[in-house]
């Protein structure tokens, strides 16, 4: 079953229009990104799935419910953890999941079983008891998953969730997100840290002022790779360039340096493999060899800029 679908979605503030026909479809069981610079409008078709906002034009269907008809039923399936919830101060960790837990309807024991579950799986046993206000800004981005996973919903919508975490959190975070998906449920997320949805997406929806991004042609776009030989320093990058130009039948000067490494253009991997190819034959010998930026970064670097209201 497909977990969101949306078809046409237009969302305007008076003159600026914050989302722009938004035709995109999120499935079950897999992770879905939601990729575009700031302003791109992301948070606000975020707040339209979280029913928290009325679309102008178009249609969105979580499950199999349209939630302009009926919202609670929406937000039964819908679990939503925004890049700033917020808690309540004067709560302990535990009180907080547990007073989600009740305005769900959920009885008051099961609720205290589900808090135990949630905050060991953030992460936050040792802080469950510690009032909400001395947590800090990456343990309350724990709790606030914790606070979106209490009903047990089958689509999550995850607003930046690794702000704030550190490195360890962040692992953790990719291990559940996955966890989660493979148990059936929708996952889209929200992030400006490309790296980290590199490594938990499955899908990627690109946003750019307000409209979804077609991607099928920088995929095709070639790719920048960086090439290092055994033993480069910064006093020989450039000869070491010029022979990689060389065996690559290009001219001597030809290819940029970054960072001890040549900057080679490549249109596909296959292409890459071909030049790699080349490269041993000639005799040099490679130390490091691969893209100079992931797959979805230059995707999202070299995507048509749609400027607002064209």
């Amino acid at each position: 079953m497909t977990g969101i679908v949306t078809e046409g979605v237009s969302r305007s503030f008076g003159t600026v229009h914050a989302v722009r026909n938004a035709t995109f479809r999120a499935e079950s069981g897999r992770v879905t990104g939601l990729v575009g610079p700031n302003g791109a409008g992301k948070t606000t078709l975020l707040l339209m799935l979280a029913t928290l906002l009325a679309p102008d034009t178009g249609s969105i269907r979580i499950g199999e419910v349209d939630p302009a008809g009926d919202a609670l039923a929406a937000r039964r399936l819908l679990g939503w953890m925004p890049d700033a919830l917020g808690a309540w101060p004067s709560l302990t960790a535990r009180e907080t999941i547990v007073t989600t837990a009740r305005l769900y309807d959920i009885e008051r024991d099961a609720a205290a079983t589900r808090a135990a579950e949630l905050l060991s799986l953030v992460g936050l046993e040792e802080l469950a008891d510690a009032p909400a206000k001395v947590l800090s800004r990456g343990q309350k981005q724990k709790l606030g998953l914790a606070r979106a996973l209490v009903h047990d919903p089958q689509v999550l919508l995850l607003d930046e969730p690794a702000s704030g975490l550190d490195p360890d959190a962040r692992v953790q975070l990719r291990v559940l997100l996955r966890r989660l998906a493979a148990e059936g449920r929708t996952v889209l997320i929200s992030s400006h840290i490309l790296s980290e949805l590199e490594e938990v997406i499955d899908d990627a929806v690109f946003l750019v002022a307000g409209a979804v991004a077609d991607a099928a042609p920088v995929q095709t776009a070639v790719r920048a790779w960086r090439i290092r030989l055994a033993d480069t320093d910064s006093a020989r990058q450039r000869a070491d360039a010029d022979l990689i130009a060389t065996a690559l039948g290009m001219e001597a000067g030809a290819l940029g340096i970054d960072r001890n490494a040549a900057i080679v253009g490549f249109g596909s991997e296959q292409d890459a493999a071909a030049g790699l190819r080349r490269i041993v034959e000639a005799g040099l010998a490679v130390s490091d060899f691969g893209p100079a930026q992931s797959a979805l970064e230059h995707t999202f670097l070299n995507l048509p800029r749609t400027e607002p209201g064209a």
